[in-house]
């Protein structure tokens, strides 16, 4: 079996949908490195002929169409999808993103240490020893800060498609400034337009939260992957372009709403008590700058808050676990 699934969710974007399949169709190692490329669309309303013709006349791609039998939602989406799967590491990309350097397999393979025996790049990947001098400072940073964990999942660099700024949302730590140009490091959590999961993960603590409609499904993953004794690596060997605006895309009330909730979730769950606290109140005010001040559903949203814990069974993380968070820097408060 080929070592590399890729996982994408579609709704409503066609075209988005055809360009990123074409990306793909084009990557080098494909034949050697991707078992199938697993496209869920799920229950857009508009048509995906086009897709679906461009998956026809291509059948050496081993793509995989399935039409979801409702909207599924993001983790309920994904999960779906990975019960389809079967390569050992799973890509998960946005249905708006690109890759866009051609030896991105490569690079994920090597990540994963997954590199079938014989096959080899065109050319060899970076490491510390081939880069200058003068970047060359950057890879002791990013060292890793626990030898002993294995990486079971991978953030990637990820670029507006339309700029080619680098997207901070999207950037696997909040120290963006300090670490926007180190190639690598070891962190607390992944954005979801791009990352890949060794599948190992989700044998070992599950997947992703479904009652987690929208956002923040992947802090709760990265705890528990954590707490398992997994590491969460970014690597800017693999490059994305996202089509989001950087001006940001409109956040409708109720899915902030859903993501002041679901990041008080994650703390009630994992972290000590006094992060549940902070993470509840600043997000709360968070609610209030971004809506515009939309009292109704601050109160609506401290309902559902106040119920977190009768709904939901605290699994705080192991210390060791805590203390690969502090050693990473990770921003605990909200």
């Amino acid at each position: 079996m080929k070592p590399i699934s890729f996982v994408i969710i579609t709704y409503n974007r066609p075209g988005d949908m055809l360009a990123l399949a074409q990306n793909l169709s084009g990557l080098e190692g494909l034949d050697q490195l991707v078992e199938e490329v697993i496209i869920v669309n799920n229950q857009s309303s508009v048509s995906y002929q086009a897709v679906e013709d461009y998956i026809a006349a291509h059948p050496a791609i081993p793509f995989r169409y399935m039409l979801a039998s409702e909207n599924l939602g993001v983790s309920r989406g994904r999960n779906y999808a990975v019960q389809q799967s079967k390569a050992p590491v799973l890509v998960f990309l946005d249905d708006d993103a690109l890759i866009r350097n051609p030896d991105a397999l490569w690079a994920i393979a090597d990540i994963f240490g997954v590199v079938p025996a014989g096959a080899r790049a065109r050319k060899p990947l970076a490491d510390a020893a081939s880069v200058s001098s003068s970047d060359r400072a950057a890879f002791n940073p990013g060292a890793s800060v626990d030898a002993g964990r294995r990486t079971g999942i991978a953030a990637f660099k990820v670029y507006y498609y339309s700029t080619g700024e680098m997207q901070v949302n999207a950037f696997p730590h909040k120290r963006f400034a300090e670490r926007k140009d180190w190639p690598h490091f070891d962190t607390a959590y992944f954005s979801g337009c791009a990352h890949a999961i060794r599948r190992q993960v989700f044998d070992e603590v599950g997947y992703y939260p479904e009652n987690f409609f929208y956002g923040m499904e992947e802090y709760d993953l990265s705890y528990r992957a954590l707490n398992a004794g997994y590491a969460i690596r970014y690597d800017s060997r693999v490059v994305v372009l996202h089509k989001e605006s950087p001006e940001g895309r409109l956040t409708p009330r109720n899915k902030l709403r859903g993501m002041w909730v679901n990041k008080s979730k994650v703390a009630w769950k994992y972290l000590p008590f006094r992060f549940f606290l902070t993470t509840t109140l600043l997000w709360s005010l968070e609610y209030l700058k971004k809506s515009g001040g939309h009292i109704g559903g601050w109160f609506k949203g401290w309902g559902e808050v106040m119920r977190i814990p009768l709904a939901e069974k605290r699994r705080p993380i192991s210390k060791a676990c805590m203390a690969y968070l502090q050693k990473v820097k990770a921003r605990l408060t909200h």
